[in-house]
């Protein structure tokens, strides 16, 4: 398979290295050097792995283009699936308008224009749009409920990926991921230091999220429209930090409720409304898919941080 990782950055990294680890030829695009460096070294590592065990894997090269400016994509090389997984960079609702909207609909337009157009289309986008649901299950089947500026616009996202595709003929599949956490991303101190305000943390380790990604690019059976990406256990927010400071040997940290959190009188609408937002999603449909974790819960995706904060203690 030749696949394209548009917006090859956290996630698109590692998925980058499971597909070439697997024999599929990857090119990662980034617009900045310091991203394409981080391409370039994960197939320098493909190529070192090759050399050192005469081993089958595949290759990633690394390409530099921006989704939000058209004319850069016709470098992009012809490809079998492309995964949009380009980030706003935490700005707000018009710059994430500008990518995940505009800039997707360029990479679909750009290909779909083609003699060859790819077979198939991952865009990644998040459980936000399901909304606030008051601690409630969620699924593959519970309509969405977009509830800010910002999680409308990955709706609206979301439709072009399934819609925009299909008029060119490419099978679109959006995969909502849960919070992301893994290496340079377990924030330890947030739960270790405290205050933490009550609620339900839905996670997926990086591994995780990548790995689901290429198992639905390989798996012919799981071409869904959208796919939930997150791990066996929402895990309520008190008992991970209990379970998190008494891992790592220190004191539990001091708790708060929402309602306490929120009197405090320093946030603002939107950070008021995620904090008062709510929910558990479900894998269930992902593991019927046949996807197997690496980091079934946050107990096994925290362990490598574990044990580097004890050992970087004593």
């Amino acid at each position: 398979m030749r696949a394209v990782v548009v917006g090859c950055g956290y996630v698109g990294l590692e998925l980058a290295r499971q597909l070439a680890a697997r024999g599929h030829t990857v090119t990662g695009v980034r617009r900045s050097d310091a991203g394409l460096d981080a391409i370039e070294s994960i197939g320098e590592q493909m190529d070192s792995d090759v050399g050192a065990d005469g081993g089958d894997e595949g290759e990633v090269d690394a390409v530099r283009a921006d989704a939000t400016d058209p004319a850069s994509l016709d470098a992009l090389p012809d490809a079998d699936a492309v995964v949009f997984a380009a980030s706003s960079g935490g700005r707000g609702a018009a710059a994430a308008r500008e990518v995940y909207v505009d800039g997707l609909r360029n990479v679909i337009e750009a290909y779909g224009s083609r003699a060859a157009t790819p077979d198939r289309l991952v865009y990644t986008s998040s459980t936000g749009v399901y909304g606030d649901h008051d601690g409630a299950w969620v699924d593959k089947e519970t309509p969405i409920e977009p509830t800010t500026e910002k999680t409308r616009v990955l709706a609206e996202a979301e439709r072009t990926a399934l819609e925009r595709a299909a008029e060119f003929g490419i099978d679109g599949t959006v995969t909502r991921f849960a919070g992301l956490y893994g290496p340079d991303r377990y924030r330890l101190d947030r739960y270790l230091d405290g205050p933490v305000t009550a609620g339900y943390l839905n996670m997926i380790h990086r591994d995780d999220a990548a790995g689901a990604v290429r198992y639905l690019l390989e798996a012919d059976r799981a071409r869904d429209d959208a796919v939930l990406v997150v791990d066996d256990e929402p895990a309520d927010k008190h008992a991970f930090a209990d379970w998190l400071a008494d891992a790592c040997g220190v004191p539990r940290p001091a708790k708060r409720s929402k309602e306490e959190r929120v009197a405090e009188g320093d946030l603002s609408a939107a950070a008021e409304r995620r904090i008062r937002t709510s929910k558990r999603c479900s894998n269930d449909h992902l593991r019927a898919l046949g996807y197997e974790f690496a980091y079934p819960t946050f107990r096994e995706g925290y362990r490598d941080a574990v044990r580097a904060f004890r050992a970087a203690s004593e």
